[in-house]
Parts: C-alpha cells; sequence; structure tokens
C-alpha cells in the first residue's frame, strides 16, 4: 500500500499527513501546546502538566517524534524534548498557503 500512496501523492501532501496525524490527539495537542510556552528542552514536568501517566506520555512523545515535530535529547537517565520549529513551521505554512473562497451559493 505503501508504493501506491507514494505515487498517488505528492511527497509534501504525504509529509503533511503525517504530521496533522500526530496532531490529531488531544493529549499531543497539549504536549505541543506545552512545549511551545517553555524557553528549553522540558524533561520531567511533562507528565506533572498534562497529568497522564508517565508510559501515556511516553508514548505521546514518540508519535510526535516520529513525526518529526519534536526533538529528544538524552540527559543521564532522562530524554529531553523541545519542538522542532522547522516541521511546526512547515504544518504553519500549509495552512497559510491555502487560497480558498467563501461562497455563498455552497449546499
Amino acid at each position: 500500500m505503501g508504493l501506491v500512496k507514494d505515487k498517488l501523492y505528492q511527497q509534501e501532501d504525504l509529509q503533511l499527513a503525517t504530521l496533522a496525524k500526530a496532531l490529531a490527539h488531544p493529549a499531543r495537542v497539549a504536549i505541543i501546546k506545552f512545549l511551545l510556552k517553555q524557553k528549553a528542552c522540558v524533561c520531567r514536568t511533562i507528565v506533572d502538566e498534562i497529568g497522564l501517566a508517565q508510559a501515556t506520555i511516553s508514548q505521546h512523545l514518540k508519535v510526535l517524534k516520529n513525526a518529526g515535530l519534536i526533538q529528544g535529547t538524552v540527559e543521564g537517565t532522562s530524554v529531553c524534548y523541545c519542538i522542532d520549529y522547522t516541521a511546526l513551521q512547515q504544518f504553519s505554512d500549509f495552512f497559510d498557503g491555502l487560497e480558498f473562497t467563501n461562497s455563498e451559493q455552497c449546499c
């Protein structure tokens, strides 16, 4: 199926779909919003801030990292996370570049 998908859609569309899928859960949106407020990488406070179990947060962080929305660096025995602003800007630019017309004749 991946081969067919690559032929049907442009690479940019596939990347955007990956980013959108990663943001399709409210916990991951909350994590992104929390990380955006921070001035540095965050290690342990994500669990306290979001209020979910460590294992659940870890799984959501994995999805966000695999999509390229966040970066993780190992510091001692913990992993610290921060926003990957390049990927987030790409996601934002997509919506800024959309052109549409508002028509009163829509169904």
